[in-house]
């Protein structure tokens, strides 16, 4: 049997990982720096490739001026669809609007509405998402994609293992998530115990943008508004 010989390539790749170190770093001062003089804010999450004249996209932005009437600000992804509407309606509501850009080869850009000076480039997907979770006051999903999921199941799975502090998560639009939700209840939680019943109190299902902001006040009567960890 040949014995696998690391190829030069290979070892180029691990100096250019050492190296790299240095750029994370970066990219986490800039965010620490520019985020932490921001203030308690909601994170607003769901497709990039909403539309604006879908019902999802309108009541993003119906949703995102509310928050910042209740004196939060917004912070999305920064590109188009549902961050776009939740950038707009932070703009339209006279609130903060941060934009927290990640470098791709398709559908992101720049929205228009971010304000000039809380706009955030990332090239590194895990640091993007530790800003998100560090300084958001709450999740507010609306319908998306596999990266929506992924930042949802990724705030779900950190509270519950008490690695940041519990703030609230709230689903927007019963019938989108109805099905990923009984799922959850049925084959993780009934059949299998894979969570344990307590978990789904860490998840609002709501329809209106009345009901994000009971929450999120309800929430805050109880607890301080800080940094997550």
């Amino acid at each position: 049997m040949s014995k696998v010989v690391p190829s030069r390539d290979w070892n180029d790749k691990k100096t250019n990982d050492s190296w790299s170190i240095f750029k994370i770093m970066g990219e986490f001062v800039n965010g620490f720096e520019k985020m932490s003089r921001i203030g308690p804010c909601v994170s607003v999450f769901g497709s990039a490739r909403t539309k604006p004249s879908h019902k999802h996209y309108k009541l993003a932005v119906a949703i995102s001026k509310k928050i910042v009437e209740a004196g939060y600000g917004v912070i999305t992804g920064g590109g188009p669809g549902i961050m776009e509407a939740g950038n707009k309606g932070a703009h339209i509501g006279g609130g903060t609007s941060v934009g927290l850009n990640i470098d791709l080869p398709f559908e992101q850009h720049d929205n228009a509405y971010i304000d000039s000076d809380k706009s955030l480039d990332f090239d590194y997907f895990f640091v993007r998402k530790v800003m998100f979770v560090k300084y958001s006051q709450g999740f507010v999903v609306m319908p998306g994609g596999f990266g929506t999921l992924d930042e949802l199941f990724e705030a779900i799975t950190l509270i519950q293992t008490n690695k940041i502090e519990t703030f609230p998560i709230i689903l927007v639009d019963t019938t989108f998530w109805k099905g990923l939700l009984n799922w959850i209840k049925t084959t993780l939680l009934e059949n299998n115990a894979t969570i344990s019943a307590k978990d789904l109190d860490l998840i609002h299902l709501v329809d209106t943008e009345d009901e994000v902001i009971t929450i999120l006040d309800n929430f805050y009567k109880k607890n301080n508004l800080s940094p997550n960890f």
